[in-house]
């Protein structure tokens, strides 16, 4: 497996098809299904590693965000990673850069899109200029940031990038609490709460499959919130599955998204709750 750090060392023509993997590092469980899945349907595997100071707010945890190459390189090559990408902030956004990609409307207007702007023209922007380096057949997105899969999904078929986008389950723990990088956050006290947002998901569910109106379903989600008083939610709704918008209405494969904070930590989780 070789690590590069430059754009250029990447454009060789690799054996086709070509899978990628974008991330942040720190790698966890639900990295390493992507990077699986990637290897049981590629030739080669790129998995890109850049904590993108794009996609990070003022006040957001940039600077301390967890990083640990020599641990990430190991675990990507035994999932079957055959090239790390590994660049600097300069090398993606060298001096004179001037160019963000903006997905307006709708989908990036609720949610996460409202709670941290700018966030998703960071994450277009960087996986856009990914795909163009890599220049991949399939990429491969974890469904735990499922507002961003769907975010990615309508950048790539509106500017024609032509890579095919592959959703993955989420991985989660055997209590439920969705794999995520910034767990290490969670202290000891906070950890086993950290389930709330899974379990009010899971009350979400059993409310639609029990027949009770959205509007009902999220009130017995909310119970579940309030029975973890130092959890701070920020929304929890029922939406469409590609759209996003909430739902007064059950439809096929609708899913309930939840996120809030803790005092370390802001953690978000989704689930389907009426099947497709």
């Amino acid at each position: 497996m070789r690590i590069i750090q430059r754009a250029a060392d990447l454009r060789v023509n690799p054996p086709r098809p070509l899978g990628l993997v974008p991330t942040m590092g720190y790698l966890h469980e639900g990295h390493l299904e992507l990077i699986r899945r990637a290897a049981a349907e590629n030739q080669e595997v790129v998995v890109s590693i850049f904590v993108n100071p794009l996609q990070f707010g003022p006040g957001e945890d940039y600077q301390s965000y967890p990083r640990d190459l020599e641990r990430d390189a190991r675990l990507a090559e035994e999932a079957g990673a055959d090239w790390i990408f590994h660049p600097s902030p300069e090398e993606m956004y060298p001096p004179g850069f001037a160019t963000t990609v903006h997905v307006s409307g709708p989908l990036t207007e609720r949610w996460e899109g409202e709670r941290r702007p700018g966030h998703f023209d960071g994450v277009a922007t960087v996986v856009s200029k990914l795909f163009n380096i890599v220049r991949p057949d399939r990429a491969y997105f974890g469904e735990k940031d499922y507002q961003q899969l769907q975010v990615v999904k309508r950048f790539n078929a509106d500017l024609n990038l032509g890579v095919e986008i592959v959703p993955v389950p989420i991985v989660r723990e055997p209590d439920g609490l969705a794999r995520s990088s910034r767990n290490v956050y969670l202290d000891a006290e906070t950890r086993p709460k950290a389930t709330v947002l899974y379990r009010a998901l899971l009350a979400v569910r059993q409310a639609a499959q029990s027949g009770l109106s959205p509007e009902e379903a999220l009130a017995a989600g909310r119970a579940v919130f309030d029975e973890t008083p130092e959890f701070a939610a920020d929304y929890l709704a029922v939406v469409h599955p590609q759209t996003l918008q909430p739902l007064e209405q059950w439809t096929a494969g609708a899913r309930a998204i939840a996120a809030g904070r803790f005092p370390a930590v802001r953690l978000i989780d989704n689930m389907e709750v009426m099947g497709s």
